[in-house]
């Protein structure tokens, strides 16, 4: 039995309902009419970011920025820009456009997305980034790609190669995720792949939707994938049974957690374990927005349930391990971002467990979460004009 969520009206949350699918955009990512203080683990009411241990400096603003990435020994920033640009921004100097860049196609949810280093960056300068394309008969589908950045003061990206697709593509323009993760090792890429907001894609071992993937660095798949055997791109699958992951990150210890967007509530954070499934759409602690209930967890223990869940929503964007000692008593915590919920969470890892223990009100969305070299967290706030924070702790 999922707990009752705060009251909206009737008809101003259908209105919310069908402005948001109209948009391509599921409710989830739309700018929130209302928002409860308590979930369903009792949470108290966010923090005023006023009140928090940090100051939150702004220091550049983007156009839609969706995420970002710090270069090692560097002020140096790469940032992607929702309509398709990738940025190279430098502390207390510019943003540079960087060349060389995919086309885009831009709508809904989609766009440009992720950017990450690879592991041998240092030496090659090879980096990682998701995009959406577009299919054939108004079919949309997200890519990932490599390509090699040149810096300098015209900075370029060469040897673009694609080396992963959704497959299949399908219409709409939500839920493509596209979040990607190096394992500790560096030696493999996962990648978070959206159900598209077709619910049945994330239990068919047929397609790449729905699930998280391992691949190699090339994109080639590894012989110890639990799947590996079937081939095509059930060979790819590392876990499924998910809605519309918007993060990835390894902790400390070398597990891997992710963050999706559940339905109406059921936002969840989970621990990532080969062949795992986690449930969706079968079950979830949320509901249709249509109001049909969804069976929770708790009645089939058969799927992996969440560490952590929120009802009503938070509409969860970023997730990054922290491990510095920059803030006081943070070592050893996930930090995710907020759309809906407009804030900051960080919950404190032991082992298995996951704990919410802050919760700061920033009264806008935050779209990502990213950790420096130095132990500074930053984020960026969503949509036109928004902004890159500094977190600057208190003394």
């Amino acid at each position: 039995m999922k707990p009752p969520t705060k009251h909206v009206p009737t008809v101003l949350a259908a209105a919310l309902v069908i402005a948001a699918c109209s948009a391509g955009t599921a409710p989830s990512e739309a700018a929130p009419a209302d928002t409860a203080t308590l979930d369903a683990s009792g949470d108290q009411p966010a923090t005023p970011v006023a009140d928090a241990p940090f100051t939150a400096q702004e220091v550049a603003r983007f156009d839609e920025p969706w995420a970002m990435t710090f270069l090692p020994g560097t002020k140096l920033a790469l940032v992607t820009e929702k309509a398709g640009k990738l940025k190279l921004w430098q502390e207390g100097g510019q943003a540079l456009d960087v060349t060389g860049v995919p086309t885009v196609s831009y709508g809904g949810q989609g766009g440009f997305g992720d950017v990450i280093l690879a592991p041998d960056f240092a030496s090659t300068g090879t980096i990682y980034l998701s995009w959406v394309e577009a299919g054939d008969s108004g079919t949309f589908g997200a890519v990932v790609g490599k390509a090699k950045l040149e810096q300098g003061g015209a900075p370029r990206l060469t040897g673009l190669q694609i080396i992963w697709k959704q497959d299949p593509k399908v219409p709409g323009r939500g839920h493509f995720s596209h979040r990607l993760a190096f394992s500790p090792d560096g030696k493999y890429l996962f990648i978070g792949s959206g159900e598209r907001q077709k619910f049945d894609p994330a239990q068919d071992m047929k397609a790449n939707l729905g699930k998280i993937l391992r691949l190699n660095p090339d994109g080639s798949i590894p012989a110890d994938n639990p799947f590996a055997s079937q081939g095509g791109v059930t060979a790819q699958i590392w876990s499924l049974g998910h809605r519309n992951i918007l993060g990835l990150a390894f902790d400390g210890t070398g597990k891997l957690w992710n963050q999706e967007m559940g339905p109406k509530g059921g936002d969840e954070v989970n621990l990532v374990e080969a062949k795992a499934n986690y449930g969706y759409p079968i079950v979830s602690n949320g509901d249709h927005y249509d109001g049909k209930d969804i069976p929770d967890h708790s009645t089939r223990p058969e799927f992996a349930a969440p560490k952590l869940w929120w009802n009503p929503s938070v509409s969860p964007a970023g997730l990054v391990w922290y491990g510095g000692d920059a803030y006081p008593g943070w070592k050893n915590s996930l930090f995710m971002g907020a759309l809906s919920g407009e804030g900051l969470i960080r919950m404190g890892v032991d082992g298995d467990t996951l704990h919410k223990s802050d919760r700061w009100d920033f009264g806008t969305r935050i779209r990502e979460v990213e950790v420096r070299e130095d132990g500074t967290i930053w984020l960026l706030t969503d949509g036109e004009n928004g902004k890159l924070l500094k977190l600057v702790p208190k003394r």
